[in-house]
Protein backbone atom coordinates (compact mmCIF):
# COMPACT_ATOMS: atom_id res chain seq x y z
CA UNK A 1 0.00 0.00 0.00
CA UNK A 2 1.13 3.19 -0.79
CA UNK A 3 2.28 5.82 1.64
CA UNK A 4 0.41 9.49 1.61
CA UNK A 5 0.93 12.62 2.85
CA UNK A 6 -1.11 14.08 5.78
CA UNK A 7 -3.56 15.82 3.18
CA UNK A 8 -3.52 12.71 1.13
CA UNK A 9 -0.68 13.67 -1.28
CA UNK A 10 2.11 10.83 -2.56
CA UNK A 11 4.90 10.97 -0.44
CA UNK A 12 6.99 12.03 -3.54
CA UNK A 13 5.38 15.67 -3.70
CA UNK A 14 6.90 15.90 -0.18
CA UNK A 15 10.54 15.38 -1.14
CA UNK A 16 10.01 17.53 -4.32
CA UNK A 17 9.71 20.13 -1.82
CA UNK A 18 12.62 19.54 0.37
CA UNK A 19 14.61 19.57 -3.26
CA UNK A 20 13.39 22.57 -4.32
CA UNK A 21 14.08 24.80 -0.45
CA UNK A 22 17.48 23.05 -1.08
CA UNK A 23 17.95 24.23 -4.54
CA UNK A 24 17.23 28.19 -3.18
CA UNK A 25 20.01 27.48 -0.43
CA UNK A 26 22.24 26.77 -2.44
CA UNK A 27 22.23 29.94 -4.80
CA UNK A 28 20.03 28.18 -8.15
CA UNK A 29 17.21 30.84 -9.50
CA UNK A 30 13.95 29.25 -8.28
CA UNK A 31 10.63 29.50 -10.57
CA UNK A 32 8.68 32.60 -10.40
CA UNK A 33 5.44 31.61 -9.57
CA UNK A 34 2.66 34.69 -9.58
CA UNK A 35 -1.02 34.65 -9.13
CA UNK A 36 -3.20 36.47 -11.61
CA UNK A 37 -0.76 38.67 -12.02
CA UNK A 38 1.68 39.62 -14.80
CA UNK A 39 4.80 37.09 -14.54
CA UNK A 40 5.62 35.39 -17.41
CA UNK A 41 6.12 32.14 -16.17
CA UNK A 42 2.76 31.49 -15.07
CA UNK A 43 1.54 31.88 -18.43
CA UNK A 44 4.17 29.70 -20.05
CA UNK A 45 6.04 32.67 -21.76
CA UNK A 46 2.49 35.37 -22.15
CA UNK A 47 2.62 38.22 -20.97
CA UNK A 48 -0.65 39.21 -19.77
CA UNK A 49 -2.25 42.63 -19.54
CA UNK A 50 -2.31 44.92 -16.39
CA UNK A 51 -4.60 47.07 -15.38
CA UNK A 52 -4.61 50.69 -15.36
CA UNK A 53 -3.63 51.74 -12.42
CA UNK A 54 -6.41 55.18 -11.15
CA UNK A 55 -4.91 58.08 -9.55
CA UNK A 56 -6.93 59.27 -6.70
CA UNK A 57 -9.27 61.61 -7.44
CA UNK A 58 -8.29 65.45 -6.02
CA UNK A 59 -11.73 67.60 -5.26
CA UNK A 60 -9.46 69.99 -4.83
CA UNK A 61 -10.13 73.61 -7.50
CA UNK A 62 -7.33 74.46 -10.09
CA UNK A 63 -6.25 77.30 -8.99
CA UNK A 64 -7.19 80.55 -11.05
CA UNK A 65 -5.28 83.07 -13.12
CA UNK A 66 -4.14 85.78 -11.38
CA UNK A 67 -5.58 88.93 -12.93
CA UNK A 68 -3.72 92.24 -12.37
CA UNK A 69 -6.72 94.92 -11.99
CA UNK A 70 -9.95 94.65 -13.56
CA UNK A 71 -10.21 93.95 -17.12
CA UNK A 72 -13.38 94.54 -19.98
CA UNK A 73 -13.95 92.66 -22.93
CA UNK A 74 -13.52 94.40 -26.49
CA UNK A 75 -15.59 97.09 -27.57
CA UNK A 76 -14.32 95.85 -30.84
CA UNK A 77 -11.19 94.09 -32.03
CA UNK A 78 -9.48 93.16 -34.99
CA UNK A 79 -11.38 90.73 -37.49
CA UNK A 80 -14.98 92.59 -36.26
CA UNK A 81 -16.69 94.31 -39.26
CA UNK A 82 -20.03 95.89 -39.95
CA UNK A 83 -21.19 98.97 -39.17
CA UNK A 84 -19.94 100.17 -35.57
CA UNK A 85 -16.46 99.63 -37.18
CA UNK A 86 -17.55 102.25 -40.14
CA UNK A 87 -18.28 104.39 -37.24
CA UNK A 88 -14.68 104.01 -35.50
CA UNK A 89 -13.00 104.55 -38.79
CA UNK A 90 -14.98 107.66 -39.33
CA UNK A 91 -14.67 109.11 -35.92
CA UNK A 92 -10.61 108.07 -36.47
CA UNK A 93 -10.88 109.97 -39.68
CA UNK A 94 -11.58 112.91 -38.22
CA UNK A 95 -8.80 113.12 -35.65
CA UNK A 96 -6.63 112.42 -38.93
CA UNK A 97 -5.08 109.55 -37.44
CA UNK A 98 -6.81 106.57 -39.93
CA UNK A 99 -5.78 107.92 -43.26
CA UNK A 100 -8.64 105.99 -45.84
CA UNK A 101 -12.14 105.49 -46.12
CA UNK A 102 -14.32 104.05 -43.75
CA UNK A 103 -14.48 100.00 -45.03
CA UNK A 104 -16.43 98.47 -42.11
CA UNK A 105 -13.89 96.12 -41.34
CA UNK A 106 -11.23 96.00 -38.53
CA UNK A 107 -7.84 95.12 -40.31
CA UNK A 108 -4.36 96.16 -39.91
CA UNK A 109 -5.20 99.87 -40.70
CA UNK A 110 -7.69 100.30 -38.20
CA UNK A 111 -5.15 98.71 -35.32
CA UNK A 112 -2.40 100.85 -36.09
CA UNK A 113 -4.55 103.78 -36.33
CA UNK A 114 -6.30 102.71 -33.16
CA UNK A 115 -3.14 102.38 -31.21
CA UNK A 116 -1.96 106.04 -32.51
CA UNK A 117 -5.13 107.52 -30.97
CA UNK A 118 -4.61 105.61 -27.95
CA UNK A 119 -0.86 106.55 -27.45
CA UNK A 120 -2.45 110.06 -28.09
CA UNK A 121 -4.77 109.55 -24.79
CA UNK A 122 -2.52 108.01 -22.92
CA UNK A 123 -4.16 104.90 -22.95
CA UNK A 124 -3.00 101.12 -23.03
CA UNK A 125 -1.70 100.51 -26.60
CA UNK A 126 -3.54 97.66 -27.46
CA UNK A 127 -4.68 97.77 -30.94
CA UNK A 128 -8.52 96.96 -29.32
CA UNK A 129 -11.04 99.26 -28.83
CA UNK A 130 -12.07 98.79 -25.23
CA UNK A 131 -14.30 101.12 -22.65
CA UNK A 132 -12.15 103.38 -22.05
CA UNK A 133 -10.85 104.11 -25.41
CA UNK A 134 -14.35 103.95 -26.99
CA UNK A 135 -15.81 106.46 -24.27
CA UNK A 136 -12.49 108.80 -25.52
CA UNK A 137 -13.40 108.51 -29.12
CA UNK A 138 -16.70 109.48 -28.61
CA UNK A 139 -16.32 112.72 -26.42
CA UNK A 140 -13.72 113.88 -29.14
CA UNK A 141 -15.38 113.18 -32.33
CA UNK A 142 -18.97 113.69 -33.71
CA UNK A 143 -21.65 111.48 -35.29
CA UNK A 144 -19.84 110.98 -38.41
CA UNK A 145 -22.46 112.18 -41.37
CA UNK A 146 -23.63 110.21 -43.81
CA UNK A 147 -20.99 110.93 -46.61
CA UNK A 148 -17.91 110.62 -43.68
CA UNK A 149 -19.45 106.82 -43.00
CA UNK A 150 -19.63 106.28 -47.50
CA UNK A 151 -17.41 108.57 -49.17
CA UNK A 152 -17.77 108.49 -52.51
CA UNK A 153 -13.70 107.77 -53.13
CA UNK A 154 -11.79 105.08 -51.64
CA UNK A 155 -9.28 107.94 -50.43
CA UNK A 156 -10.26 111.08 -48.28
CA UNK A 157 -10.44 114.33 -50.34
CA UNK A 158 -7.96 116.52 -49.11
CA UNK A 159 -8.97 120.62 -48.14
CA UNK A 160 -9.52 121.81 -51.75
CA UNK A 161 -6.75 124.20 -53.18
CA UNK A 162 -7.91 128.11 -52.84
CA UNK A 163 -7.89 128.11 -56.44
CA UNK A 164 -10.90 125.31 -56.19
CA UNK A 165 -13.23 128.12 -53.61
CA UNK A 166 -15.22 130.07 -56.14
CA UNK A 167 -17.27 129.02 -59.26
CA UNK A 168 -17.50 126.47 -61.04
CA UNK A 169 -14.16 124.04 -61.15
CA UNK A 170 -13.04 120.36 -61.80
CA UNK A 171 -10.52 120.06 -58.94
CA UNK A 172 -7.68 117.64 -59.06
CA UNK A 173 -5.77 116.51 -55.95
CA UNK A 174 -2.46 114.51 -57.12
CA UNK A 175 -2.11 114.04 -53.01
CA UNK A 176 -5.05 112.32 -52.36
CA UNK A 177 -5.62 110.83 -55.61
CA UNK A 178 -9.36 112.43 -56.19
CA UNK A 179 -11.20 114.58 -58.17
CA UNK A 180 -13.95 117.37 -56.79
CA UNK A 181 -16.76 118.98 -59.05
CA UNK A 182 -16.87 122.31 -57.26
CA UNK A 183 -19.39 125.00 -57.29
CA UNK A 184 -18.89 127.85 -55.04
CA UNK A 185 -16.59 125.89 -52.36
CA UNK A 186 -19.18 122.95 -52.23
CA UNK A 187 -18.53 119.82 -53.40
CA UNK A 188 -21.17 118.07 -55.35
CA UNK A 189 -19.42 115.12 -56.19
CA UNK A 190 -16.11 113.31 -55.85
CA UNK A 191 -14.49 110.46 -57.71
CA UNK A 192 -11.14 108.65 -57.46
CA UNK A 193 -8.32 109.26 -60.07
CA UNK A 194 -4.97 108.34 -61.09
CA UNK A 195 -2.14 110.14 -63.06
CA UNK A 196 0.98 109.84 -65.72
CA UNK A 197 3.50 107.98 -64.74
CA UNK A 198 6.67 109.93 -64.04
CA UNK A 199 7.71 109.24 -67.93
CA UNK A 200 4.27 110.61 -68.75
CA UNK A 201 3.12 113.51 -65.49
CA UNK A 202 0.12 114.90 -66.06
CA UNK A 203 0.34 118.63 -65.84
CA UNK A 204 -0.65 120.76 -62.84
CA UNK A 205 -1.73 124.03 -62.84
CA UNK A 206 -4.95 125.66 -63.77
CA UNK A 207 -6.25 124.94 -67.38
CA UNK A 208 -9.78 124.96 -68.93
CA UNK A 209 -11.69 122.11 -71.16
CA UNK A 210 -11.43 122.69 -74.70
CA UNK A 211 -12.93 119.98 -76.12
CA UNK A 212 -15.09 117.25 -75.12
CA UNK A 213 -15.96 113.91 -76.95
CA UNK A 214 -18.45 111.29 -75.26
CA UNK A 215 -16.83 108.29 -77.52
CA UNK A 216 -13.06 109.09 -77.55
CA UNK A 217 -10.75 106.82 -78.95
CA UNK A 218 -6.88 107.84 -78.95
CA UNK A 219 -5.50 108.79 -82.21
CA UNK A 220 -1.76 107.94 -80.35
CA UNK A 221 -2.58 104.86 -78.41
CA UNK A 222 -5.54 103.08 -80.11
CA UNK A 223 -7.36 103.26 -76.63
CA UNK A 224 -11.15 104.11 -75.78
CA UNK A 225 -11.51 107.39 -73.71
CA UNK A 226 -15.21 107.77 -72.75
CA UNK A 227 -16.23 110.65 -71.46
CA UNK A 228 -13.06 112.49 -72.58
CA UNK A 229 -12.84 116.25 -71.47
CA UNK A 230 -9.66 117.92 -72.52
CA UNK A 231 -8.02 120.87 -70.47
CA UNK A 232 -4.01 120.81 -71.79
CA UNK A 233 -3.68 119.69 -75.45
CA UNK A 234 -3.87 115.71 -75.82
CA UNK A 235 -4.26 115.39 -71.95
CA UNK A 236 -8.34 115.13 -70.95
CA UNK A 237 -10.25 113.65 -67.90
CA UNK A 238 -12.22 110.67 -68.98
CA UNK A 239 -13.00 107.20 -67.64
CA UNK A 240 -10.53 104.82 -67.66
CA UNK A 241 -11.88 100.40 -68.11
CA UNK A 242 -8.58 99.61 -67.02
CA UNK A 243 -8.12 101.54 -63.81
CA UNK A 244 -11.86 100.16 -62.86
CA UNK A 245 -10.03 96.99 -63.35
CA UNK A 246 -7.18 97.14 -62.12
CA UNK A 247 -6.84 100.06 -59.67
CA UNK A 248 -3.60 102.37 -59.17
CA UNK A 249 -1.49 99.41 -60.07
CA UNK A 250 -1.68 100.87 -63.76
CA UNK A 251 -0.92 104.54 -64.80
CA UNK A 252 -1.97 106.98 -67.42
CA UNK A 253 -0.05 108.42 -70.45
CA UNK A 254 -0.99 111.76 -68.49
CA UNK A 255 -4.73 112.14 -68.75
CA UNK A 256 -6.69 111.90 -65.45
CA UNK A 257 -8.29 108.42 -65.38
CA UNK A 258 -11.58 108.26 -63.29
CA UNK A 259 -12.96 104.75 -62.11
CA UNK A 260 -16.41 105.50 -62.02
CA UNK A 261 -18.04 105.48 -65.16
CA UNK A 262 -21.32 106.87 -64.15
CA UNK A 263 -19.59 109.87 -61.81
CA UNK A 264 -17.39 110.74 -64.78
CA UNK A 265 -21.00 110.71 -67.06
CA UNK A 266 -22.87 112.87 -64.85
CA UNK A 267 -19.73 115.32 -64.38
CA UNK A 268 -19.33 115.18 -68.52
CA UNK A 269 -23.22 116.30 -68.37
CA UNK A 270 -23.10 119.02 -66.43
CA UNK A 271 -19.47 120.94 -67.33
CA UNK A 272 -19.00 122.79 -70.77
CA UNK A 273 -16.17 124.22 -72.88
CA UNK A 274 -14.32 127.03 -70.58
CA UNK A 275 -14.88 125.21 -67.40
CA UNK A 276 -12.07 125.57 -64.89
CA UNK A 277 -9.91 122.50 -64.41
CA UNK A 278 -7.66 122.44 -61.41
CA UNK A 279 -4.87 120.19 -60.84
CA UNK A 280 -2.78 120.57 -57.77
CA UNK A 281 -0.42 118.47 -55.29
Amino acid sequence: MRRKTKRGRPAAAAALLVALVVAAGTGCRPVTVTGAGTGASATGGRQLPTAPVTPPRSHAKPPSPTHHGRTHRPVMAPGAYGGRVRELQARLTQLGVFGRSPTGYYGSVTTAAVRAFQRRQRLPRTGTVQPATWNALRSRTHQPSRDELRPPTSRPIVAPDRRCLKGRVICISKKSGTLAWMVNGTVVSAMDVRFGSQFTPTREGTFRITFKSRRHVSTIYHTAMPYAMFFSGGQAVHYSADFAARGYRGASHGCVNVRDKARIAALFGAVGKGTRVVVHH
